[in-house]
């Protein structure tokens, strides 16, 4: 229902991609929300709205979930960097662990991410901090319903972007990591 209203809003013809779910779930070691999953094989990676990023699949590394992730966590695990992590009092998901995998964020470095807990497959909180508040919001909805709402609810504070009429459309990712996008 949220993929569709997504869909809808952007005036998006879903590209229908395949994917290799058994894979992409494997390397993580948890089963992704079916949710993001439709709106990864609708959207790959690109931009919504010239301001939100959706990480999704991409030929090259800014918009590709699974490259973000792994760069995430490999930061988060490098003890060359100090105890600090990005995402306190949080950790980057590792496999059979519980953490966090960013799918979003936005050109104010508002961050969306999922809690994930190995040991609790199929429960996906969307925890998300703004770059302004800079505390993190846990909200018990879908990647889509969540995505939807910061596209088109402008009272959905501190993350709705309807307010500043930056219109609904999707651009595709570009592949090319120096542009400007996340990574």
């Amino acid at each position: 229902m949220w993929v569709q209203r997504v869909i809808e809003l952007t005036g998006w013809e879903p590209l229908g991609i395949s994917v290799d779910w058994a894979a992409i779930e494997g390397e993580l070691g948890v089963p992704l929300p079916a949710d993001y999953k439709e709106l990864y094989e609708a959207f790959g990676g690109g931009v919504f709205s010239d301001s939100l990023y959706f990480l999704g699949r991409d030929e090259g590394p800014a918009f590709d979930f699974l490259t973000q992730w792994r760069v995430s966590l490999s930061v988060d695990q490098d003890n060359n960097l100090g105890s600090h992590c990005a995402v306190e009092p949080y950790a980057i998901y590792a496999p059979g662990g519980k953490g966090l995998v960013e799918w979003g964020s936005t050109e104010w470095a508002d961050e969306y991410f999922w809690l994930i807990d190995a040991q609790r497959p199929g429960e996906y909180l969307v925890l998300a901090r703004s770059n302004d508040v800079g505390a993190w919001h846990q909200y018990d909805i879908s990647t889509s319903e969540f995505l939807y709402r910061v596209l088109a609810d402008a009272d959905f504070q501190p993350f709705g972007i309807a307010q500043y009429d930056l219109g609904t459309v999707f651009r595709p990712g570009s592949g090319d990591p120096f542009d400007g996008q996340p990574l």
